[in-house]
């Protein structure tokens, strides 16, 4: 059995609204959103994947929170969990600055307006239906 790889992602939060990053690559994901985040290294614990991979794709540094409850397949070996987060008060304003071409605070209202990546939009659902 192959050992499954860890993909982390964030449900970056701004008190009710929610970040989402339109893919730039590959071209078979180009112009979809997902929650921004990346693989986790070996040895490298989650929620510190998350901070760097925040760092290289957003130039921001996030406080990482609670993980969302469930476990979302991939295209195997990998697996996406995901933790909420929110931006640390020095933190300079998200760029799109690896993989992603455009991002989109989204108010409760909006949270479906985007064209969610079918891998994300279970772990969007669980983490918008919790209490904030």
């Amino acid at each position: 059995m192959t050992e499954r790889i860890v993909v982390v992602g964030a449900a970056l939060f701004d008190g009710t609204r929610l970040l989402a990053a339109r893919r730039s690559a590959p071209p078979a994901l180009a112009g979809r959103w997902e929650l921004p985040g990346g693989k986790v290294e070996p040895g490298e614990p989650p929620e510190q994947a998350l901070t760097r991979e925040l760092r290289e794709e957003l130039g921001v540094e996030a406080e990482i929170l609670d993980r969302v409850p469930g476990e979302w397949p991939l295209k195997p070996p990998y697996v996406l969990q995901v933790w909420t987060a929110r931006l640390r008060p020095t933190s300079p304003a998200p760029k799109p600055l690896q993989d992603h071409d455009a991002l989109r605070w989204l108010t409760p209202d909006e949270i479906w307006d985007v064209d969610w990546l079918d891998q994300d939009v279970d772990a969007v659902r669980e983490a918008t239906s919790r209490p904030s």
